[in-house]
């Protein structure tokens, strides 16, 4: 007779809310964490807990996040962010290639998932410095992304483990499943190492949500592509695949875009994995309002292209193609007071100086006159005369040079002039396990595994080369409530 009638691989927040979720349904279970207490979570932990959703006004966020004062609803436009705008929005950044069945019920279950969140203990609260801008006194968000968990990633996985505690789900840490138990026809549980030993936890049912492959090299070099073992990892020393490899090893279908990956601009002398007391401030995602040059001092993308939200996931691929995979941000003062705190962290690679010649002398590594020419450049092709405005795509761009900077384009002329030192940052890998509608995986017939359910980073289809901002955490909670309901449902039936 099983001890548990549910097996969790991962304690992030799709894990969590797939416990959660299967518990609700009357199953015992239990949740196998492989990193130790103080590392646990997964990238859930790494992120800064920005979650997008659908909404239809203030009225939602004020269901969500009963705190807000009647000040903060009057001093801010929230606007409203439609499922058919999430959508869109999916497809967009994806170049349609997202699966339209798992993209429709992400954005349909989103607003309803993370009101059962905070009914499960997760508190929210408005995005004010990362997703607002202050016009004539009045705040307004942009891009569709609002709210965050309380305390970020630490909070929010704090808050999901207490929940799983309250409700009777045994989590337990530094254990790391290794193998599915399968007999041929249905997976029956899990064998897991543990305190030096291997021991077998049969169960009715498996959910894997054990995150992406992105700390492990040789496979991100086997399958994003040379060059990509030379990333940093923004996030967990933990998430090497296993979840994948075990199922894979059952004959489960590998899905989605496996060359692909969420990647930003990362501080380039960060470590080699995340480091928790920083977080995720080694992130660099204010280059919409400045450039960015190469080692050669050549501009290499439009930092004006989209919102930040819509890009920054795609722009650390493009990082990491250039010579040292090194960049520079350059900004002047007009806009030092757009930049983000990440910008004023004592952990940055950083050069400032009053002239623009001064300044490319000081990048270590950059052709210095060629940065000079470029800026040059770029100054002489901005069109000054629409106005720059940083809660909307502006138009105000260049025109004349190879690449153009779409929005936001301002001159560099007011010193003092900053430049941060950038590389790639990997946060998690695209490619992962097919699912149906169930939340159940399916194996190379597409039929399905009975008793084998995943959610999370592990699970492909969704993301294709680029991502919006705040999704992964969104797709973690609801794919994890489906599976886990799913699952647990099964066990009751």
């Amino acid at each position: 007779m099983s001890d548990f009638d549910v097996v969790v691989v991962g304690a992030g927040n799709a894990a969590c809310c797939a416990a959660l979720s299967a518990a609700e349904q009357g199953a015992k279970v239990v949740v196998l964490e492989r990193a130790p207490k103080v590392e646990s979570g997964g990238n859930s932990r790494f992120t800064a807990g920005a979650i997008r959703f659908a909404y239809d006004g203030v009225d939602d966020l004020m269901d969500l996040m009963p705190d807000l004062t009647q000040s903060e609803i009057e001093n801010t436009d929230f606007g409203t962010y439609t499922e058919d705008e999430f959508y869109a929005d999916m497809g967009r950044v994806t170049d349609y290639r997202t699966d339209p069945e798992l993209a429709s019920f992400l954005v349909s279950n989103s607003k309803r998932t993370v009101m059962w969140m905070q009914r499960n203990g997760v508190r929210f609260a408005p995005i004010w410095g990362r997703q607002a801008f202050k016009v004539d006194g009045k705040f307004k968000f942009w891009g569709g992304l609002t709210v965050e968990a309380w305390g970020g990633g630490e909070g929010l996985v704090d808050a999901l483990h207490r929940a799983l505690i309250d409700n009777g789900v045994d989590l337990r840490y530094e254990a790391a499943a290794k193998e599915l138990i399968f007999d041929g026809s249905m997976v029956q549980g899990v064998r897991v190492r543990q305190a030096g030993t291997m021991v077998d936890i049969p169960a009715k049912a498996v959910i894997l949500a054990a995150g992406g492959f992105q700390a492990n090299s040789e496979w991100r070099t086997r399958y994003l592509g040379p060059g990509w073992d030379l990333a940093k990892v923004r996030g967990t020393r933990f998430n090497t695949g296993d979840g994948i490899r075990m199922a894979l090893d059952i004959g489960a279908m590998p899905y989605g875009n496996w060359s692909g990956a969420h990647a930003v601009a990362w501080e380039y002398n960060a470590p080699e994995f995340g480091d928790l007391t920083v977080g995720d401030a080694f992130q660099k995602h204010s280059y919409p309002f400045g450039l960015v040059i190469n080692n050669e001092g050549q501009r290499f993308l439009d930092e004006g292209a989209d919102f930040r939200n819509y890009t920054y996931a795609k722009y650390g691929r493009e990082i990491l193609k250039q010579p040292g995979h090194s960049a520079w941000q350059l900004f002047d003062s007009k806009v030092d007071h757009l930049l983000r705190d990440e910008y004023r962290i004592k952990q940055v690679t950083k050069v400032q100086a009053d002239s623009l010649d001064e300044l490319c002398a000081r990048m270590e590594g950059v052709d210095a006159m060629k940065a000079f020419e470029t800026i040059s450049s770029y100054n002489a092709a901005v069109n000054t005369t629409t106005p720059f405005d940083p809660n909307v795509k502006d138009g105000r761009s260049t025109s004349g040079l190879t690449i153009n900077k779409t929005n936001w384009a301002n001159t560099l002329d007011e010193p003092p002039f900053q430049a941060y030192n950038v590389t790639c940052g990997l946060t998690f890998t695209f490619g992962g396990l097919r699912i149906n509608n169930q939340g159940q995986v399916l194996d190379s017939g597409l039929d399905t595994i009975p008793g084998l359910y995943a959610a999370g980073e592990l699970v492909g289809g969704l993301f294709y080369g680029n991502y919006p901002g705040g999704t992964g955490l969104t797709a973690g909670a609801v794919f994890g409530r489906l599976a886990g309901k799913n699952a647990g449902a099964q066990i009751a039936s």
